[in-house]
């Protein structure tokens, strides 16, 4: 992907390379973005534009960026276009879900390998042929980190889709839960796609705040007023994204220590 120059600001997250990071984690809610800072030190706040909240700083050495995306592709998209210019190469979205199978409770998450392209905006990059799937390393890394804090996770496909009131909602989740894919949520398809594309490295954690045969939009309402185990689960896939790229970041050190040696 071709870098900016000159300090040149993206027109819609409106960051340009002050940044100065490879890694970003991406969440749709702009509070979420503001939650993940508080895990930072030495703490730079960009403000907001449209969706777009950007805050970044340090985590145990590794500076960061957490920026919001809103709801969908197409603002997906966008941020993982204009952060790719500014040189971000490691992206993990930490999102919510709708569980598709019954033994996945609230709070639960879900470390995605490729996603079900049901969404539009991939399809706009690229034929419905061309696969959505997760950085290897990323995944490796994210599942090593999950058991080391002992989290609560399942590994797999999830459905991205475009539909929150669709009338075919019913008869959808009803198709896709009897396959093998373990939860929907309506931008990981978009990010796969669109980072593999680019040459960016991309993983998905969803958070699962919508039980298997539940009312999807209930459940995200108890979940923007706070549900307990909603909540934990957001909690755990924060530190779990942190962790991750921080243990990314240091093997990247090593690797470029060793070459200059």
């Amino acid at each position: 992907m071709a870098k900016v120059k000159n300090m040149e600001r993206m027109p819609h997250i409106q960051l340009d390379e002050s940044i100065a990071t490879r890694f970003a984690i991406l969440p749709g809610d702009p509070k979420r973005a503001e939650r993940i800072a508080d895990y930072f030190t030495d703490t730079d706040d960009y403000g907001m534009n449209r969706e777009y909240r950007s805050i970044a700083g340090s985590y145990k050495g590794t500076r960061i960026l957490s920026i919001s995306t809103g709801m969908g592709g197409p603002s997906t998209a966008i941020a993982v276009e204009e952060l790719g210019k500014l040189g971000v190469e490691w992206i993990i979205r930490i999102g919510s879900s709708g569980a598709l199978k019954s033994d996945i409770a609230i709070g639960d998450l879900v470390i995605v390998t490729g996603a079900i392209r049901n969404d539009g905006t991939s399809k706009g990059y690229i034929d419905s042929e061309y696969p959505a799937i997760a950085d290897i390393d990323l995944v490796e890394t994210l599942r090593r980190k999950a058991r080391e804090l002992k989290l609560r996770f399942f590994t797999g496909i999830c459905r991205s889709h475009d539909t929150m009131y669709s009338d075919r909602n019913p008869e959808l989740y009803a198709k896709w839960s009897a396959t093998p894919a373990l939860a929907s949520d309506m931008e990981t398809a978009t990010l796969l796609t669109v980072a593999s594309l680019r040459g960016i490295h991309a993983a998905s954690v969803l958070n699962t705040v919508s039980a298997f045969k539940s009312d999807v939009p209930s459940s995200v309402g108890r979940y923007a007023a706070a549900s307990r185990d909603a909540m934990d689960g957001e909690k755990d896939e924060i530190m779990l994204a942190l962790e991750t790229l921080h243990e990314i970041d240091g093997g990247m050190n090593d690797e470029e220590q060793y070459l200059q040696n």
